[in-house]
């Protein structure tokens, strides 16, 4: 299975300063084997820089969609514009779940959407620091993941990607800490479980789960061994171009 790095680099960059940015990467980057390297732009920026990119080396994710693929929704973007573009789509990350507050049910009709597209969803899921509190992970952990792929068949299961992604956790929390190996290993663990009990072994395995929460070079070696987990959703750290191929260049050697 491969190994994914992908940036998500939110509200930032200019569609001038983005462009800079990836001719930068673009120039230190080898092809990689087994290792895939995405960067999610904003939207304003993704369809210059499909022109840029060199897909031989890495790949573009769109930070959102919009589920339906035509009609009158004033300022949205459609998984089908987007097709051709991107290759990925963030889906049900918790600034769209917890600031814009979508739902389970929206985030499913999403999934669906960019599936059908031809795009691959990174559907994120992951628990508050009060919920985590009160042990009400594991139940929130369950709801999302089977919330989010509520009309995803077996036979579909393959072309999703999973992002285990805590919120207390991430840089932008009031009150962010790291997670541990083990934390992380604790809810990847459930993640296969129930993805097994849902949709059986052979459709369950093939699913790459990732990890991102506060993600920098500092700790990505010690993410990526955890048992499970295939790649890194990585936010502030991937705005830093030395410190983001950093994080690719460790990704590599722990391939290897």
């Amino acid at each position: 299975m491969k190994t994914y790095i992908v940036g998500n680099w939110k509200l930032n960059f200019t569609v001038g300063e983005a462009s800079i940015y990836l001719h930068k990467l673009l120039k230190t980057l080898p092809n990689y084997r087994d290792l895939e390297v995405v960067v999610a732009p904003s939207a304003l920026a993704l369809q210059p820089l499909s022109l840029q990119i060199d897909r031989h080396k890495m790949k573009l994710a769109a930070q959102n969609g919009f589920y339906r693929d035509t009609g009158a929704y004033t300022g949205e973007i459609s998984f089908a514009q987007l097709r051709g573009m991107v290759d990925y789509a963030l889906v049900g990350h918790s600034e769209r779940r917890y600031v814009l507050h979508e739902d389970d049910k929206m985030i499913a009709k999403k999934v669906a959407a960019a599936i059908r597209n031809r795009i691959t969803p990174i559907l994120c899921i992951g628990e508050i620091e009060s919920e985590r509190a009160f042990g009400e992970t594991a139940d929130v952990i369950r709801d999302q993941l089977l919330g989010g792929l509520s009309e995803v068949s077996d036979d579909e299961l393959s072309k999703v990607i999973i992002a285990y992604e805590p919120v207390w956790a991430i840089s932008s929390a009031k009150s962010a800490k790291l997670a541990t190996p083990d934390e992380i290993r604790e809810v990847v663990d459930l993640i296969r479980k129930t993805l097994l009990d849902t949709y059986g072994a052979k459709a369950a395995e093939g699913v790459p789960v990732l990890f991102g929460g506060s993600v920098s070079a500092a700790n990505a070696g010690a993410y990526l061994t955890v048992p499970g987990v295939n790649g890194l959703l990585i936010g502030s750290s991937s705005l830093i171009l030395s410190e983001f191929c950093d994080i690719i260049e460790i990704a590599k050697r722990v391939r290897e």
